[in-house]
């Protein structure tokens, strides 16, 4: 159901994730080349678990409990992967491996922020269902 405010706010954490991610690189390492997620596996697991959860929780719309629910999950797995972008863009800072941070690190937080705008959609509507069925 796309005329859903928390439909269009899935959509775009999964634009952030799934696709951004695939054309933004996540740092330049000191040779000057760009560091795309793909070249480590654990990034590439965690991204199409994220990118997997949107999926689902957009599909999943009749089910508003079951859509909040794997949207705190998809939240969690974006905190642990913007936790591993952080500890790897400080651990290996300077000039060592990691030369310029790119905005793809900062893509973690757009979909979190996302999520949790669809949270509260999702939590309104169930409030709006509820309120009816006690008029019944």
């Amino acid at each position: 159901m796309i005329q859903r405010i928390q439909t269009v706010y899935l959509i775009l954490a999964f634009a952030a994730t799934g696709i951004l991610m695939l054309f933004v690189p996540l740092w330049t390492t000191a040779a000057g080349k760009p560091f795309f997620f793909m070249q480590d596996q654990l990034y590439t697991v965690l991204l199409g678990l994220t990118t997997m959860l949107s999926i689902i929780s957009i599909i999943s719309f009749k089910k508003r409990q079951n859509q909040f629910v794997l949207n705190r999950l998809n939240i969690i797995l974006n905190l642990i992967l913007l936790g591993l972008f952080v500890y790897r863009s400080l651990n290996l800072s300077g000039e060592a491996e990691v030369s310029e941070k790119g905005i793809g690190m900062f893509m973690p937080i757009v979909a979190i922020v996302l999520l949790v705008l669809a949270n509260k959609a999702i939590k309104k509507d169930e409030d709006l269902v509820k309120s009816v069925d006690r008029l019944r």
